[in-house]
């Protein structure tokens, strides 16, 4: 993509992104009960907006301590086309519940989609292996970068994440 530096996505990313942006995988979750705040979505129905996939459990730590950059990265950007698309993969059984899940998106306040995704199938297509991890797709339906790890408000790595994602944004829509 003209204006993503790969070096830059390297520095960020570190070895997790690919030597180039690729197709993601579709959402693994079509039915409706699959999702909290929407109806099902389709990576080809978000096409032309830049989305931030991020993997979380609800009882993770550093899942929770990520809301604060997560909300404020929505709230800033939302109006240019910036979508969090929240994927809720259990890391412990107790977190696999529908119910639980849906508890806890009401308790945390979070008001994007949200896909349960409790066979974790969304996370193996992706290749997550932590909690939270942020996938980054730009406006042209590639995925740039998977990105672990806590991100808090502030923080170098997070503002780094964040300014590839302004990068994404500035990008001509597809």
């Amino acid at each position: 993509m003209k204006g993503i530096s790969l070096a830059l996505l390297l520095l960020v990313c570190g070895s997790l992104v690919a030597s180039a942006p690729s197709t993601p995988p579709a959402f693994t979750h079509s039915r409706a009960d699959d999702w909290i705040n929407s109806p099902p979505l389709t990576l080809a129905g978000l096409k032309g907006k830049v989305v931030v996939v991020e993997f979380w459990a609800f009882e993770c730590d550093n899942c929770i301590k990520s809301r604060a950059w997560i909300e404020a990265l929505e709230q800033d950007a939302g109006a240019k086309g910036l979508v969090v698309v929240g994927v809720h993969s259990p890391e412990l059984d107790t977190e696999r519940s529908r119910d639980a899940v849906r508890k806890a998106v009401v308790r945390l306040g979070i008001r994007y989609p949200v896909m349960i995704d409790t066979d974790h199938s969304y996370w193996n297509a992706l290749h997550a292996q932590y909690w939270p991890t942020f996938c980054l797709i730009g406006r042209d339906g590639l995925l740039y970068a998977c990105v672990p790890g806590e991100m808090d408000k502030g923080d170098k790595r997070a503002e780094e994440v964040a300014g590839v994602i302004d990068q994404l944004l500035r990008a001509p829509p597809a």
